[in-house]
């Protein structure tokens, strides 16, 4: 962690983040009690109105709180960034360690099932099926945003694993009696989480952007509900009449992947010196 530390750009990155957060979820309350606005409100007397005192980023087309509306599509946004990570990390660790360890049959179907999904076209697939799953609101989406997120990376970690399974701790665990679930989860796959880490963190902004493109063309979060792709979706057509509509939730969403992607940069760097050098010797 002190090489992550001396990284200028990460730790910029992260404190970032950490505003990005601090805003998404304790500002609208702050908010509410100060102007008296949530994301839900309608001022009938402030339609289209630049930012003020009492709009922060403005009001839309119907007299919605920008502000309020940006706060909650960026909480939302992260949420489903933060769930998909985990779920796809985690179960790309799983398959990718059984697949390795276990070897054979297990393997080779673990495997083609990589490889069917990987070959599938994953943005049509989880817009057809969130369309028909409008009542399953955002968690459904989550779910179907992390079953075509991990494949890459569960192939990574078997190639870990082949190798790591004839290590000198993986035999004496497995001469002691020790389990297969309980090699796998208490000795391969914590020897894996440097790489797991990055990955997740790498997923976050994936998976930010995925669900903005989704939300973007009405596959995504629904109504009442809204989501940095919502808010971009409705202000795309007035961006140049009334920015505000779109300026915010569009410099939210680029500020949010670019600080996920350097902290990604910079957590690799810090966890795997190894690809700094290989990256400096070409």
């Amino acid at each position: 962690m002190r090489r992550l530390r001396r990284n200028k750009a990460a730790m910029s990155a992260l404190v970032v983040l950490v505003l990005l957060f601090v805003g998404a979820f304790v500002m609208p309350p702050v908010y509410e009690a100060v102007t008296g606005w949530t994301y839900k409100g309608q001022d009938f007397t402030s339609f289209l109105q630049p930012p003020s005192a009492d709009h922060w980023f403005g009001t839309t087309q119907i007299g919605g709180d920008v502000f309020a509306q940006t706060m909650r599509g960026l909480q939302k946004s992260l949420l489903i960034g933060l769930l998909v990570a985990i779920i796809s990390t985690g179960l790309a660790a799983i398959v990718g360690a059984f697949a390795g360890y276990l070897g054979g049959w297990t393997d080779r179907v673990l495997m083609w099932v990589v490889d069917l999904l990987l070959v599938i076209p994953s943005f049509l697939i989880v817009a057809i099926i969130s369309r028909g799953m409008e009542s399953g609101g955002w968690i459904a989406l989550v779910f179907l945003i992390a079953v075509f997120g991990w494949m890459i990376t569960a192939r990574i970690v078997r190639g870990m694993t082949l190798s790591l399974r004839e290590r000198e701790f993986v035999l004496a665990a497995r001469f002691s009696g020790v389990s297969t679930p309980g090699i796998i989860f208490r000795h391969l796959i914590p020897n894996m989480s440097s790489l797991l880490i990055i990955d997740a963190t790498i997923s976050v902004a994936a998976a930010i952007i995925a669900e903005s493109g989704l939300s973007y063309f009405g596959f995504g979060v629904k109504p009442p509900d809204v989501s940095l792709g919502t808010l971009i979706a409705n202000g795309t057509q007035s961006a140049f009449t009334f920015p505000w509509l779109f300026l915010f939730s569009g410099g939210l969403l680029v500020l949010t992947t670019l600080a996920v992607s350097v902290l990604g940069d910079g957590l690799r760097d810090a966890l795997d010196p190894s690809s700094t050098r290989a990256g400096g010797s070409k």
